[in-house]
């Protein structure tokens, strides 16, 4: 798997944006099964009686507990083994999860297929990342991932409209069922038309590379190698240090629930023991590449800054339907074509933008990979608020603020932008990522990334607005979902911040 003089493979454009094409879809459906349970929140809440931090915690813990840790291990296997077979397994898995929950007949079943979809998910992105960085060149690379990133949004546009329409015509169990079926069909085309390409195929195929520097693949291949002690031990006692804390939560809900000790709900202590062993454990089996990337401070500083940004960004995806319907009066139905359109036209735009500029501006440094998003997510806070007031701003020109469409149509307007900036992270990011470590170690560094993104970002975040929203319903009602969006804001604050400091370190850990 380590680099040698020996020219690779070039795959024909064609096949390389087929290819792309593919993994696009596969990454649109990873969303569209991820993010169905937004549009499906009054009908879900209505069937199960759920507050808004129970239904938090369904899109968020359920799915994120499973999907952030087993992704490691996965990746770990994708860096080994083949890609294409991990991902055609894992479509198969998320999609026969996501049929299932509209079979579900309580909430304990929904919350235990909704980690089945994290289960299957967990090992859709990492390999993908390592298979878009392996069939693209360093210098294409942030625009790739930026296009393989239009699944987001098309997941996301396709998830609204597809289980919205489904819901208010045949029900929100139909909804689901459809979705499943849809990622059992794709799943033998990714298997049966995907090559798994020779690892660090592009990075040795650039002729000015290679022949003016050939020491560089030895540095590659010394940069890999586990061989220094000092450095491993970091991966290690990242592990032992998780399942020290698996044992003390294990240990808590024990004493709590056979011993009568008052130490918090035993419930909770034991899934957070359980979190914390499986983290453990994945932190061992990748403890090579953990240790090669945890020393480097933008490894951090990437990871914490898109965390903080995916704290509003699935939190925002996630509750927006809601929202709609609870502050601008729209039904289930109109609800999906809203905010469908407003996925699909902003995300998109705004993941190409952020792929192509980062490119562009990192030929001047690579500090411009992380500083790109920095600046889309100053911009993507108060334009968020202002697109949620978009009556009261109105009502500055026209006197009693406007008719109702007119309202809606500027809020569209609005929130296309910062929509769009919300997700400019997502090409120049895990480009920076990709170029943390040496190509066979990719995958696994695209786990524990992701691990830190998701982790936090989904459980966190959609949990997040449920709560803040619970707690503000005494004195805000029906609004209280707005205020506890505008507290989210200030993680944009805090995204930019850490990412501007990353601006600031990365040209030190790049890896060429």
């Amino acid at each position: 798997m380590t680099a040698t003089a020996e020219t690779p493979r070039v795959e024909k454009p064609g096949y390389r944006y087929y290819v792309l094409a593919i993994l696009v879809l596969v990454y649109m459906l990873n969303f569209l099964d991820r993010q169905i349970i937004g549009i499906l929140a009054a009908p879900l809440k209505a069937e199960f009686g759920l507050s808004d931090s129970q239904f938090g915690l369904l899109g968020g813990i359920a799915f994120a507990s499973v999907y952030s840790t087993l992704a490691i291990p996965l990746a770990w296997l994708a860096d080994r083994f083949s890609r294409v077979w991990i991902m055609t397994g894992a479509l198969a898995v998320w999609s026969g999860f996501t049929a299932l929950c509209g079979m579900a007949g309580s909430f304990g079943q929904l919350f235990l297929f909704r980690m089945g979809v994290g289960v299957g998910e967990s090992g859709g992105v990492a390999p993908a990342y390592s298979l878009v960085a392996d069939y693209f060149p360093p210098h294409q690379r942030a625009r790739a991932l930026a296009v393989f990133a239009f699944g987001i949004p098309l997941g996301t546009a396709a998830g609204t409209l597809v289980g919205g329409v489904l819901a208010a015509q045949y029900g929100w169990r139909t909804a689901f069922i459809v979705v499943g079926l849809l990622g059992l069909l794709l799943a033998p085309v990714l298997r049966l038309t995907i090559r798994d390409p020779k690892r660090g195929a592009t990075d040795i195929a650039r002729p000015a590379v290679v022949d003016a520097a050939p020491v560089q693949p030895q540095t590659v291949q010394a940069a890999a190698a586990p061989a220094i002690p000092a450095p491993n031990r970091v991966g290690l006692n990242a592990s032992r240090l998780m399942l020290v804390a698996g044992a003390v939560a294990f240990a808590l809900a024990a004493l709590g629930q056979f011993g009568g000790v008052p130490v918090g709900n035993p419930l909770v202590l034991a899934f957070a023991g359980g979190l914390a062993t499986v983290i453990g454990v994945s932190f061992w089996i990748a403890k090579v590449t953990a240790s090669y990337v945890f020393p480097k401070k933008s490894f951090w500083l990437l990871a914490l800054g898109a965390a903080s940004s995916s704290v509003c960004g699935y939190g925002i995806a996630g509750w927006l339907p809601l929202f709609f319907m609870r502050s601008f009066d729209l039904t289930l139905l109109q609800t999906s074509w809203y905010y469908a359109g407003i996925a699909l036209i902003g995300g998109t735009l705004g993941i190409w933008m952020g792929g192509a500029v980062a490119d562009k501006l990192a030929k001047r440094g690579k500090g411009a990979y992380p500083l790109t998003p920095a600046v889309a997510f100053l911009i993507s806070a108060p334009l968020f608020i202002a697109a949620m007031n978009s009556p009261w701003i109105i009502g500055l020109v026209l006197p009693g603020g406007g008719s109702a469409v007119q309202q809606l149509t500027l809020a569209f307007l609005i929130f296309l932008i910062p929509t769009g900036l919300n997700l400019a992270w997502l090409g120049p990011i895990t480009a920076a990522v990709q170029n943390l470590v040496p190509a066979p170690m990719r995958s696994t560094a695209s786990a524990l990334f992701l691990l830190i993104n998701n982790l936090l970002g989904i459980a966190v975040g959609f949990y997040y607005f449920g709560w803040m929203s619970d707690l503000l319903a005494p004195r805000f009602g029906e609004e209280s979902l707005r205020w506890a969006i505008y507290t989210g804001m200030g993680f944009y604050l805090l995204a930019s911040v850490l990412l501007i400091a990353a601006s600031r370190t990365l040209k030190r850990d790049w890896v060429d």
